[in-house]
């Protein structure tokens, strides 16, 4: 699973692309709304939860961005005013809690039958699944539904093992990549639209020009909420071009191995085929040319910083 520890500053990050997430999630809202953003009513009071820790976690963590108020918060740069203890409250508690943060969200609930189910998400800019079609399902069978190279044979036993036992006082983190082949953050229209049945890479078109291909990495954060018992992810995407990304030492040359270094079975799960011929092209090229510059590839562990 690749987890990590991470520390509680850690949870929420933002950045300088905030206001970008922003206008794209309230857009979203306003064309897809529980399309999505939903809560079951069992997951009600767990929604609520999350929407107390971000207004008791954001003005503590970005003082000049929230203040906290004696209803919720306010964001003071966009100036919109949160009232989490109204009710009923103006709109679906995920739908709020997406308009507060830059990442999508999603919380699991244990049933009686000791599975962990998606009850309550807000997955506005997922760029490849909807919320819709994983909505009520069993941790298993989101993984199963989806293709997840290896969960059956590597990654159900301790997946199910880790929901158990993660606790509030210790989140973890992990991160995972994707190529996109065009540069729409909240949804790949290069695989058909959001609202097809049947869409996949095999739907895209094939090896289109370097400069429509997009790194997309999500930072995923997993928590036990204190109250509620459920488990919150927090999906923080960053997208950028590859063209971009590119320009960084050692990252060429990096991405190109990690690649060809995917069996078949995550390969067809990411696409390769679909852009594998002009992607590692590029990179090859971009890596010969630093190293032709001077970078000293002895020294790449001594001083990457990234997570990929």
């Amino acid at each position: 699973m690749g987890l990590r520890t991470m520390k509680w500053e850690e949870w929420i990050e933002l950045d300088n692309h905030f206001l970008t997430f922003h206008a794209d999630k309230a857009r979203r809202i306003n064309e897809r709304g529980r399309k999505c953003c939903k809560t079951a009513p069992e997951a009600f009071d767990g929604a609520v939860e999350l929407l107390e820790e971000f207004c008791d976690y954001l003005p503590q963590r970005y003082p000049s961005l929230y203040r906290k108020t004696p209803v919720g918060m306010d964001n003071v740069y966009t100036g919109e005013k949160f009232n989490i203890v109204e009710r009923p409250l103006v709109e679906d508690p995920m739908q709020l809690a997406g308009r507060m943060v830059q990442d999508d969200l999603a919380i699991m609930f244990e049933k009686p039958d000791g599975q962990y189910y998606l009850l309550a998400g807000s997955i506005l800019l997922a760029g490849f699944w909807r919320l819709g079609d994983k909505f009520g399902m069993a941790l298993s069978e989101i993984h199963t539904s989806g293709d997840v190279p290896g969960f059956k044979s590597k990654l159900e036993k301790g997946m199910m093992n880790f929901f158990r036992r993660v606790q509030p006082d210790a989140p973890v983190l992990r991160n995972n990549y994707f190529i996109q082949v065009d540069d729409n953050l909240a949804w790949s229209h290069s695989i058909g639209p959001e609202d097809n049945d049947g869409l996949g890479w095999l739907t895209a078109e094939k090896n289109k020009a370097i400069e429509h291909h997009m790194f997309r990495s999500e930072r995923q954060s997993l928590r036990r909420l204190p109250r509620s018992g459920g488990v919150v992810f927090t999906i923080r995407t960053y997208f950028h071009p590859i063209t971009e990304i590119s320009k960084q030492p050692y990252v060429p040359g990096r991405l190109a191995s990690a690649l060809r270094s995917w069996g078949d079975d995550v390969a067809r799960y990411k696409g390769r085929e679909m852009y594998q011929d002009v992607l590692l092209d590029y990179l090859d090229q971009k890596h010969r040319e630093q190293v032709e510059g001077g970078l000293d590839l002895e020294r790449e562990d001594e001083v990457r910083s990234y997570p990929y």
